[in-house]
């Protein structure tokens, strides 16, 4: 049986990020932390973390970090079970990874309902949603809002349903990029797109899709927070894709934003991937984020 010491110990130098952090959040010394991982790897047979200026888990480390988050997970919902009321229970933390304009439009919306009536703290991670998976494949997460259709590893995929981007900008960037009220290409190509990180392919695939250009070169602002987005967009820094809940949202005072190409949008379609396994608490989320995506709107169309 493998001892819970040594798999807590593991998970505390992934999430506190090396050795010596994990020593420290465990109030334990240096060499008892190396000790402990040692063992683990000597009863598996596997080395678990690959040692370097940051230390990561290898693919064997990944598979026994997802079984001590659930194991994790498991163990609070039996403390909560047993607790005498919901007051005196402990605070269950979740952690999952969600694309930005996910987060902003549907996700949190969704979900702080049962966050607040079941005492649950959430570890949120930001990324593109394509990239999303990662994490979970890593076992640093319990689910992850992705792109990918194909369950992960024991892993469910739930489709949830697309969100509907379009290329919109500002007046004053609309009368730059368009002649004759259509758009000009080389114009758009010339004037900085608002790409939220390197990681973000909708713009090339907007123009892919739309206006057949493979892998074009135009200038770009990285600019990776939502609320930023939608302000470089206001103040006419350049183009963007943007969600069409977000559009809606937008308060009546807001600047007008363009659509540069009406008609045309590019959908991405969203999938929730989550453990076959799952705790009562890892469950009721997956339930919350199945029913957030129908209520906040993301279109049904795969």
């Amino acid at each position: 049986m493998l001892d819970s010491k040594h798999l807590h110990t593991l998970a505390a130098i992934v999430d506190q990020g090396g050795f010596a952090s994990a020593a420290q959040h465990l109030g334990v010394m240096l060499a008892a932390v190396s000790q402990r991982i040692r063992a683990l790897e000597e009863q598996l047979g596997q080395r678990l973390l690959v040692r370097g200026k940051t230390v990561r888990p290898t693919p064997a480390g990944q598979a026994v970090l997802a079984h001590v988050r659930q194991m994790q997970v498991m163990e609070a919902d039996l403390l909560a079970r047993y607790a005498a009321t919901a007051e005196s229970g402990r605070w269950q933390t979740l952690p999952v990874a969600v694309n930005a304009d996910s987060v902003t439009t549907w996700f949190l919306p969704g979900v702080a309902p049962l966050l607040a009536r079941q005492r649950l703290l959430l570890n949120l991670r930001v990324d593109d949603q394509d990239h999303t998976n990662a994490a979970l494949l890593a076992g640093e997460v319990l689910g992850c809002v992705s792109t990918l259709s194909k369950p992960l590893r024991a892993c469910v995929a739930d489709p949830l349903g697309v969100m509907r981007y379009r290329c919109v900008a500002a007046p004053a960037v609309a009368q730059r990029v368009q002649r004759g009220g259509r758009l000009d290409v080389h114009a758009l190509l010339d004037t900085p797109a608002l790409i939220f990180s390197p990681k973000d392919a909708l713009q090339d695939q907007f123009l892919e899709r739309h206006l057949g250009l493979r892998q074009p070169q135009y200038p770009r602002h990285h600019l990776p927070a939502s609320d930023g987005y939608a302000q470089a967009l206001d103040l006419g820094l350049g183009w963007g894709m943007v969600a069409t809940q977000q559009l809606d949202a937008r308060p009546a005072h807001a600047p007008p934003l363009i659509d540069l190409l009406p008609g045309c949008t590019c959908d991405v379609a969203l999938y929730w991937q989550h453990w076959q396994r799952e705790s009562e608490t890892a469950l009721r989320l997956t339930r919350a984020v199945q029913q957030a995506a129908q209520r906040f709107g993301l279109q049904e169309t795969f």
